[in-house]
C-alpha cells in the first residue's frame, strides 16, 4: 500500500505526526509513505524509516517571493505531487491550504469531518471524512485519523515517535560538546510565552552549581542576543552556533535534559526521549503539550492562565514578561527536571 501524508507545518505539529506513522508501519505490512512537508521541516520525515519519499512545499516563502521563480517552483511541486498514484491520501493538517494539496493528489482522500477540523471548508476536499477526536491531544487525534484511513484498530499505547537515532548527525566532534550538558530553549514566537530573562539567568546558575554545562541555541537575531546575555554570567554556559534542525536534534540526543518554553523544540526533545520540562503559562498543554518519555510540565496557576492570547493583557497592560510565566520560579522548574535526569537512561548525572 502506498500512502501520501499531508502535514506541512509547524514544527510541533509535524513531530506530532510521527507516532501515527509508527502505528501505521506496524499495522500495515509493506506500507510505503510519502510526505508533503514545508521545506524548512524536510529533515523530520527522513528520521522515520517508514517514510519513503518527501515532497517539499514552500507556501510561506512563495507568498513572500511571488513571481516567476515562485510560479516555476510551484509547477514543479504539483508535478511531483501528481507523479504517483496513492491508495490513500491523508490530510493530517485540516486547513484549506492542505486540503487543496490533498485535492491535487491522486488517490482516495481522507480527512476530518466538517465539525472536527479548524477550517471546516477543508472537509469538502475529502472523499472520506472521520468524525470525533476534537477533545483528544493532537498526537492521539492524528493516530486515530490514520487508523480510520488505513483500516486498523487504534491502540492508545505505546507512544513511539519511531525516530531512527542513527539517522541523526553526531555533532559532538564538530562542536566540541562537553560530556555533561543541558539545553535551554529560551526562544518562542508569541510574546505571551516568554519566561523572564532573570529566571533563565537563575536557572543557568542552578545548573552550573550542579557542575553541568548549559548549551543555548537560538534561531533569530534577538534570540542570539538573549543567549549571549545569559552566557555572560556563567562560565559553564555556551552559546551554540546557528544549527540545522537535524544538527540540533543531534545535540539533544546527547543531552542530560532540557528546559523549554512552549516551542516546537520542546516537542523535539519529546520525540528523542530527552528529559525535558516545558513551561506553560498563556497556553494549555492539554491538547498540544509535549508527550513522551521523561516529559514534564511546569504550569501556571495564575488567575487568567491559560489565556491563549499572543500578547499578555493582564490588567489591560502589556508587561515586559507575562505575569503567568513570572510566577513559575526557576527553583520549581529545576526541581521537576532534576529527578528525570538522574533516572534518565541516556546518561547519569
Amino acid at each position: 500500500m502506498r500512502v501520501l501524508i499531508i502535514k506541512t507545518t509547524s514544527l510541533g505539529d509535524v513531530l506530532h505526526t510521527l507516532p501515527a506513522v509508527t502505528d501505521a508501519a506496524r499495522a500495515v505490512p509493506g506500507l510505503k509513505i510519502d510526505w508533503v512537508v514545508e521545506e524548512a521541516l524536510l529533515d523530520i520525515p527522513n528520521w522515520h524509516p517508514a517514510v519513503d519519499h518527501r515532497i517539499a512545499v514552500a507556501t510561506r516563502r512563495w507568498r513572500s517571493e511571488w513571481g516567476q521563480f515562485a510560479l516555476s517552483e510551484g509547477r514543479k511541486f504539483w508535478q511531483a505531487l501528481r507523479a504517483s498514484q496513492y491508495d490513500v491520501v491523508i490530510d493530517a493538517q485540516g486547513l484549506l491550504k492542505s486540503a487543496l494539496i490533498a485535492r491535487g493528489a491522486r488517490g482516495a482522500r481522507w480527512g476530518w469531518a466538517r465539525g472536527c477540523v479548524r477550517e471546516p471548508l477543508a472537509s469538502l476536499a475529502y472523499q472520506y471524512r472521520v468524525h470525533g477526536g476534537s477533545a483528544d491531544h493532537a498526537i492521539t487525534r492524528t493516530r486515530k485519523l490514520f487508523a480510520a484511513a488505513l483500516g486498523y484498530r487504534f491502540q492508545a499505547a505505546p507512544l513511539d515517535y519511531g525516530v531512527d537515532r542513527a539517522r541523526l548527525p553526531d555533532p559532538a566532534a564538530d562542536l566540541a560538546l562537553p560530556n555533561r550538558y543541558v539545553v535551554f530553549f529560551h526562544g518562542t514566537t508569541w510574546r505571551s510565552k516568554h519566561w523572564p530573562e532573570s529566571h533563565w539567568d537563575a536557572l543557568v546558575a542552578i545548573a552550573a552549581e550542579r557542575g553541568l554545562n548549559i548549551l543555548l541555541p537560538w534561531g533569530s537575531a534577538h534570540e542570539h542576543a538573549r543567549a549571549e546575555r545569559l552566557a555572560q554570567h556563567a562560565s559553564h554556559a555556551r552559546v551554540l552556533p546557528r544549527l540545522s534542525l537535524s544538527e540540533l536534534a543531534g545535540v539533544l540526543r546527547g543531552a542530560l535534559g532540557a528546559v523549554a518554553v512552549d516551542t516546537g523544540l520542546g516537542h523535539l526533545a519529546a520525540a528523542l526521549g530527552t528529559p525535558c520540562v516545558s513551561i506553560y503559562g498563556s497556553t494549555d498543554p492539554t491538547r498540544t503539550g509535549t508527550r513522551g518519555t521523561k516529559q514534564r510540565y511546569a504550569t501556571s496557576d495564575f488567575p487568567c492562565a491559560p489565556c491563549l492570547e499572543r500578547d499578555c493583557r493582564y490588567h489591560g497592560a502589556t508587561p515586559v514578561y507575562p505575569a503567568c510565566y513570572a510566577a513559575i520560579s526557576p527553583q520549581r522548574v529545576w526541581s521537576i527536571l532534576e529527578p528525570e535526569m538522574i533516572h534518565s537512561p541516556h546518561q547519569n548525572c
